[in-house]
């Protein structure tokens, strides 16, 4: 199965998402990365009505969920619920990564987090 990748302080031990260049506890600027189960839990979510870019057109309405990651709380990852009816979504759902695939402009395959019931 995939994990999340999050990066962690070598100086004090914290972790933080999204990537920095400075740790936001202690100012480090050495960092390594912790793989994270893909398993947590709705702490937020909103239901976009409208496409803030053309290719999210045929999208809306669609739901962005902030979800606390079960390996560490604290973690929260930003994603799409995609194949999930927006009534069913609460906070306190219990979610699952899945990956998707895109490819960029310049050839770069980008793997992101799309999330599911479970």
């Amino acid at each position: 199965s995939q994990r999340l990748a999050v990066q962690r302080c070598t100086a004090c031990d914290i972790r933080q998402h999204p990537p920095e260049e400075i740790c936001h506890r202690c100012g480090g600027t050495t960092f390594a990365y912790d793989d994270l189960g893909p398993d947590g839990t709705v702490h937020s979510y909103t239901i976009a009505h409208y496409a803030v870019n053309r290719a999210l057109a045929e999208s809306v309405p669609y739901a962005v969920v902030l979800v606390s990651l079960d390996d560490d709380p604290a973690i929260r990852v930003v994603g799409n619920m995609p194949g999930t009816p927006l009534d069913a979504i609460h906070i306190g759902m219990a979610v699952a990564a899945r990956w998707e695939e895109h490819v960029a402009d310049d050839g770069t395959v980008i793997h992101l987090p799309q999330w599911e019931p479970r």
